[in-house]
Protein backbone atom coordinates (compact mmCIF):
# COMPACT_ATOMS: atom_id res chain seq x y z
CA UNK A 1 0.00 0.00 0.00
CA UNK A 2 1.29 3.15 -0.41
CA UNK A 3 2.26 5.29 2.52
CA UNK A 4 -0.31 8.37 0.88
CA UNK A 5 -3.14 6.83 0.98
CA UNK A 6 -3.21 5.86 4.39
CA UNK A 7 -3.06 10.16 4.80
CA UNK A 8 -6.65 9.35 2.80
CA UNK A 9 -9.67 10.05 4.98
CA UNK A 10 -10.88 6.89 3.83
CA UNK A 11 -8.10 4.17 4.08
CA UNK A 12 -8.81 1.71 5.94
CA UNK A 13 -4.54 2.11 7.58
CA UNK A 14 -5.67 5.30 8.70
CA UNK A 15 -8.36 3.92 11.04
CA UNK A 16 -5.89 1.32 12.42
CA UNK A 17 -3.37 4.65 13.14
CA UNK A 18 -6.27 6.20 14.43
CA UNK A 19 -6.50 3.22 17.22
CA UNK A 20 -2.71 3.07 17.65
CA UNK A 21 -2.42 6.43 18.14
CA UNK A 22 -4.35 6.96 21.09
CA UNK A 23 -2.84 7.53 24.33
CA UNK A 24 -4.95 4.91 26.05
CA UNK A 25 -4.83 2.27 23.50
CA UNK A 26 -1.26 2.21 23.99
CA UNK A 27 -1.04 1.97 27.77
CA UNK A 28 -3.62 -0.89 27.85
CA UNK A 29 -1.92 -2.78 25.40
CA UNK A 30 1.26 -2.28 27.18
CA UNK A 31 -0.39 -3.50 30.37
CA UNK A 32 -2.09 -6.18 28.90
CA UNK A 33 1.67 -7.22 27.62
CA UNK A 34 3.07 -7.40 30.53
CA UNK A 35 1.24 -9.44 32.47
CA UNK A 36 1.51 -13.36 32.16
CA UNK A 37 -1.88 -14.07 32.10
CA UNK A 38 -5.48 -12.08 31.68
CA UNK A 39 -6.28 -9.02 33.94
CA UNK A 40 -9.53 -7.86 35.28
CA UNK A 41 -11.33 -4.31 34.78
CA UNK A 42 -10.26 -3.22 38.04
CA UNK A 43 -6.59 -4.41 37.23
CA UNK A 44 -6.31 -2.70 34.83
CA UNK A 45 -7.53 0.81 35.95
CA UNK A 46 -5.27 0.47 39.13
CA UNK A 47 -2.36 0.19 36.74
CA UNK A 48 -3.13 2.85 34.13
CA UNK A 49 -3.29 6.13 36.50
CA UNK A 50 -5.69 9.03 35.69
CA UNK A 51 -7.54 7.07 33.42
CA UNK A 52 -11.17 6.60 33.89
CA UNK A 53 -14.00 4.13 33.75
CA UNK A 54 -15.77 5.47 30.65
CA UNK A 55 -12.03 5.86 28.83
CA UNK A 56 -11.13 2.77 29.97
CA UNK A 57 -14.56 0.67 28.92
CA UNK A 58 -14.61 2.80 25.34
CA UNK A 59 -11.03 2.07 24.64
CA UNK A 60 -10.99 -1.97 25.63
CA UNK A 61 -14.25 -1.89 23.45
CA UNK A 62 -12.60 -0.26 20.86
CA UNK A 63 -9.35 -3.04 21.12
CA UNK A 64 -12.06 -5.37 20.93
CA UNK A 65 -13.48 -5.02 18.04
CA UNK A 66 -10.17 -4.14 16.41
CA UNK A 67 -8.89 -7.37 16.96
CA UNK A 68 -6.22 -6.96 19.64
CA UNK A 69 -7.88 -7.65 22.93
CA UNK A 70 -9.83 -10.61 23.86
CA UNK A 71 -12.82 -10.16 26.08
CA UNK A 72 -13.97 -13.57 28.37
CA UNK A 73 -16.87 -13.50 30.31
CA UNK A 74 -16.99 -16.39 32.99
CA UNK A 75 -20.68 -17.08 34.30
CA UNK A 76 -19.98 -16.77 37.79
CA UNK A 77 -22.10 -14.14 40.12
CA UNK A 78 -21.67 -11.79 39.42
CA UNK A 79 -19.77 -12.41 36.44
CA UNK A 80 -16.20 -12.39 36.18
CA UNK A 81 -15.05 -10.29 33.34
CA UNK A 82 -10.92 -10.71 31.97
CA UNK A 83 -9.12 -9.10 29.38
CA UNK A 84 -5.88 -10.34 27.57
CA UNK A 85 -4.02 -9.17 23.98
CA UNK A 86 -4.37 -11.39 21.30
CA UNK A 87 -1.79 -12.59 18.81
CA UNK A 88 -2.28 -9.46 16.47
CA UNK A 89 -2.10 -7.02 19.38
CA UNK A 90 0.99 -7.90 20.86
CA UNK A 91 2.12 -7.42 16.85
CA UNK A 92 0.88 -3.93 17.56
CA UNK A 93 2.53 -4.14 20.84
CA UNK A 94 5.89 -4.52 19.82
CA UNK A 95 5.87 -2.04 16.95
CA UNK A 96 4.59 0.62 20.07
CA UNK A 97 7.82 -0.70 22.33
CA UNK A 98 9.90 0.30 19.60
CA UNK A 99 8.27 3.83 19.64
CA UNK A 100 8.11 3.72 23.91
CA UNK A 101 11.94 3.07 23.85
CA UNK A 102 12.60 5.93 21.13
CA UNK A 103 10.48 8.17 23.07
CA UNK A 104 12.66 7.17 25.95
CA UNK A 105 16.49 7.19 24.35
CA UNK A 106 15.45 10.86 23.41
CA UNK A 107 12.77 12.34 26.03
CA UNK A 108 15.54 14.80 27.32
CA UNK A 109 16.33 15.92 24.28
CA UNK A 110 13.02 16.84 23.14
CA UNK A 111 12.36 18.72 26.73
CA UNK A 112 15.40 20.51 26.26
CA UNK A 113 13.76 21.45 23.15
CA UNK A 114 10.41 22.25 24.39
CA UNK A 115 12.39 24.09 26.97
CA UNK A 116 14.04 26.26 24.28
CA UNK A 117 11.10 27.13 22.81
CA UNK A 118 9.11 28.02 25.55
CA UNK A 119 11.32 30.54 26.52
CA UNK A 120 12.52 32.28 23.23
CA UNK A 121 10.91 35.69 22.48
CA UNK A 122 8.12 35.96 20.22
CA UNK A 123 8.97 36.23 16.43
CA UNK A 124 8.47 39.12 14.70
CA UNK A 125 5.39 39.70 12.36
CA UNK A 126 6.22 39.31 8.98
CA UNK A 127 5.24 42.15 6.58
Amino acid sequence: MDTVESYLRTCPARQVLETLANKWALLVLGALRQEDGPLRFSELRRQLEGVTQKMLTQTLRLLERDGLVRRDVYPTVPPRVEYSVTALGTEAGDLMNALGHWAEARADEIMAARESFDTRPAPEPIR
